[in-house]
């Protein structure tokens, strides 16, 4: 998976139909989500679209997400916010502030009110998630 800061400078020089292709682009990139995973408890609620995130604890102490949409748009939207903090340790991903990581991308004025209303609920799900986790260790 990219780093956000390398999907930024992408994302820079791109105008509005350029960027929505990135986007897609990045949803094909994320790894492939088993459909046994898609459930209630997954799924991220508020999204226009349905959206799932899975986490995983690895073995090195860090996270690493599976996401997958209905919605190609959706889907790299969810891949971007993951990117924030993919493979980071629990408490390191619990503590982002993925929003504020995300806010170069302005994707409230990129794209419609109902592409992005999901976006704070998925936040939520990883950062919640991550504080389990975190407690745990």
């Amino acid at each position: 998976m990219r780093s956000l800061d390398d999907i930024r400078e992408e994302y820079e020089f791109l105008d509005g139909d350029e960027r929505y292709r990135l986007l897609i682009e990045l949803g094909r990139e994320l790894d492939e989500m088993p459909d046994a995973l898609k459930t209630d408890a997954t799924k991220v609620r508020g999204c226009s679209a349905s959206v799932w995130v899975y986490p995983m604890a690895k073995d090195d102490g860090t996270l690493h997400f599976l996401a997958d949409s209905n919605a190609a748009i959706t889907k790299g939207i969810v891949s971007l916010v993951i990117s924030a903090v993919q493979d980071q340790p629990a408490a390191t991903v619990a503590a982002t502030d993925i929003a504020k990581a995300l806010e170069p991308f302005d994707l409230k004025n990129q794209l419609s009110s109902n592409r992005t209303q999901g976006v704070p609920n998925m936040i939520a799900l990883i950062r919640e998630t991550a504080g389990r986790y975190a407690a745990e260790s």
